[in-house]
C-alpha cells in the first residue's frame, strides 16, 4: 500500500479493529449466556443494585467519551486531507552554492497544464510528495466519457511525466493515477445553462441598444 493513501489505511485499520472488538464482545456474550465462562456467574445481575456508581466510574466514562470523540475527529480530518501538503525542496546540494528552494506544488503545476491540454481531459490535479531525489507523483484526472483511456495513459506517462522527470533531473518517478469520468448529463446541463445565460446577456444588450436608440432618436 502506498504511503500516500493514509486515509484508506486508517479506515481499514479502524474498521478491522472495530470488527474484531464487536466479534469478541459478541462471542463473550454468547459464551456467558450459555455458561461457558467460568469467571462469569450466569445468574448474576449485569448492574448490581440501583445505587449511583462511584465517582471514578463517571470520570472514566467521560474520559472514554472524550477519547472516542477525538478519534472520530481525527478520522474526519483524515478524509478531508487525502493528498499531502506541499513541501519545500532545496535544489542546491552544497551550502556554498546558495539556497534554492522549490515548492513541490510549483513543480506539479506544469504537469497539470500538460495533462489538461490533452484531448479528452476535462480537468486534472497533481501532487508531488517525498524527498527531492525520490519524488512521488499522484494524479487525479477527470476525462470525458468517450476518452481513449489507453492513449491518455500513454500520453501522460510518455509526455507529462517524462518532462517532469527531466525537469527534476531524476531517473524514475513513481506515479499513481486516479482516472475519473465526467458525468455527461451534468456537463450537458452546465453547457445548456451557460447558453441560456449568454442568450440573456445578448438579449439584454439588444434591449439596451433599442432603448438608447429610442432616447436619441431626433424629433420629427
Amino acid at each position: 500500500m502506498s504511503r500516500i493513501n493514509r486515509p484508506a489505511a486508517l479506515n481499514r485499520t479502524l474498521i478491522g479493529a472495530s470488527g474484531l472488538l464487536l466479534l469478541a464482545a459478541g462471542g463473550l456474550t454468547v459464551a456467558a449466556h450459555y455458561g461457558r465462562l467460568s469467571w462469569v456467574d450466569q445468574d448474576r445481575r449485569l448492574v448490581p443494585g440501583t445505587a449511583a456508581p462511584p465517582a471514578w466510574v463517571l470520570w472514566a466514562a467521560a474520559a472514554c467519551a472524550i477519547v472516542l470523540g477525538l478519534l472520530c475527529l481525527r478520522w474526519l480530518f483524515a478524509q478531508l486531507f487525502r493528498m499531502p501538503r506541499s513541501v519545500s525542496w532545496q535544489l542546491a546540494d552544497e551550502p556554498s552554492a546558495g539556497a534554492t528552494v522549490l515548492e513541490s506544488s510549483t513543480a506539479a503545476d506544469p504537469v497539470v497544464a500538460d495533462i489538461e491540454s490533452y484531448t479528452g481531459v476535462r480537468s486534472a490535479s497533481a501532487w508531488l510528495a517525498g524527498a527531492r531525489w525520490a519524488p512521488e507523483l499522484h494524479l487525479v484526472v477527470t476525462a470525458e466519457p468517450n476518452a481513449d483511456v489507453v492513449h491518455l495513459r500513454e500520453e501522460i506517462l510518455g509526455h507529462a511525466v517524462t518532462r517532469l522527470r527531466q525537469a527534476l533531473e531524476v531517473e524514475v518517478i513513481p506515479v499513481t493515477l486516479e482516472l475519473r469520468f465526467a458525468d455527461e448529463k451534468r456537463a450537458d446541463e452546465k453547457r445548456a445553462g451557460a447558453r441560456r445565460v449568454d442568450k440573456k446577456r445578448v438579449d439584454g444588450k439588444r434591449s439596451a441598444r433599442k432603448r438608447v436608440a429610442r432616447v436619441h432618436r431626433p424629433p420629427r
